[in-house]
């Protein structure tokens, strides 16, 4: 049973930081890309940023040089590092793992919302 389990979240002024995490059962870690995704009210789920299982990473234009994604094999965990929030950073934040046969299981996510 594939189980993703998100948290971390929670309330912050604009300039503040947070640190997502995602725990991750049921699968063989080390092998998936693994990515966060948010989605806001009234908008569709946009993907975030990634990390390879090699460790290359990607961002989403808006968050880069802001955000930072990793992961802890060891642990089965991914981690989002979130500095210098913004208002429009406001989300429920899920991860994902990416890959074609597991594309139907997300967590819960964890809200982010980031006051002015």
């Amino acid at each position: 049973q594939v189980q993703l389990v998100e948290s971390g979240g929670g309330l912050v002024q604009a300039g503040g930081s947070l640190r997502l995490s995602c725990d991750a059962s049921g699968i063989i870690f080390s092998i998936y890309a693994m990515a966060w995704y948010r989605q806001a009210p009234g908008k569709q789920r946009e993907l975030v940023a990634s990390i390879a299982r090699g460790g290359s990473t990607n961002y989403k234009d808006s968050v880069k040089g802001r955000f930072t994604i990793s992961r802890d094999n060891a642990k089965n965990t991914v981690y989002l590092q979130m500095n210098s929030l913004k208002p429009e950073d406001t989300a429920v934040y899920y991860c994902h793992v990416e890959h074609w046969s597991l594309r139907g299981y997300w967590g819960q996510g964890t809200q982010v919302t980031v006051s002015s």
